[in-house]
């Protein structure tokens, strides 16, 4: 199976608020890529529209969510807490070289999970200094709610700092190499689903594979 592969644009000014991320790639004229892998069709048929962006400015990664689906929740009181289960948006990466791979987990709320480890068991969570540089907008607020069963469209922004990636030592994104995936669940919805951009060919769900991520080329 040929491994995805993605050119992740480098734009040279700075982008320091998570509003204005998507205007940022809009005028870099960065392209959207489907997260649309329905790897577990016979369980889990439901497949909400997902789509991302991402680019980078050398000292952080951004990225642009665009979701459509038939119901919404972002139950997850803080940050670290049971995101996955909410309407979520995942970025998972491993930097070239290393040992570890990294899950950035945001719901719809921009509640935030980081983790941090080789494999799905025993993983490092980020502190409060990591969770707190990763700056987050979402168009529906960042105060939590119980799931509306409605059809809905949803936008959500990131800007990912190198700092992120705690365990490793990136000086610049820029000329870096990593595979990575990136997932569009919720577990705990009405339509529960797991999609991927890079497919996942199990039996069953497990977004924690690295072995089936995709790869990143990040622009000089």
């Amino acid at each position: 199976m040929l491994m995805k592969q993605l050119t992740v644009k480098h734009i040279t000014h700075a982008v320091t608020d998570a509003a204005l991320v998507s205007a940022a790639l809009d005028e870099a004229g960065v392209d959207a890529h489907a997260i649309g892998c329905v790897d577990w069709p016979a369980d889990y048929p439901y497949a909400p529209a997902a789509t991302f962006r991402i680019a980078h400015t050398g000292s952080a990664i951004l990225i642009d969510y665009r979701v459509a689906e038939q119901s919404v929740a972002a139950v997850a009181p803080h940050d670290n807490g049971r995101v996955w289960e909410d309407s979520c948006c995942e970025f998972f990466f491993k930097p070239e070289g290393g040992d570890v791979y990294y899950n950035v987990e945001c719901n719809c709320a921009g509640t935030l999970l980081v983790g941090c480890g080789p494999h799905r068991e025993g993983r490092e969570l980020a502190g409060p200094s990591v969770l707190g540089g990763v700056q987050r907008w979402s168009s529906l607020g960042r105060t939590p709610f119980a799931e509306r069963v409605s059809p809905v469209s949803w936008q959500l922004s990131l800007i990912i700092p190198v700092a992120t990636a705690f365990r490793s030592s990136l000086p610049s994104l820029c000329g870096q190499r990593m595979t990575a995936n990136f997932y569009k669940c919720g577990d705990k919805l009405q339509q529960p689903h797991f999609l991927s951009w890079a497919l996942i060919p199990l039996p069953s769900p497990d977004f924690h594979r690295p072995d089936f991520f995709g790869q990143l080329l990040f622009e000089p």
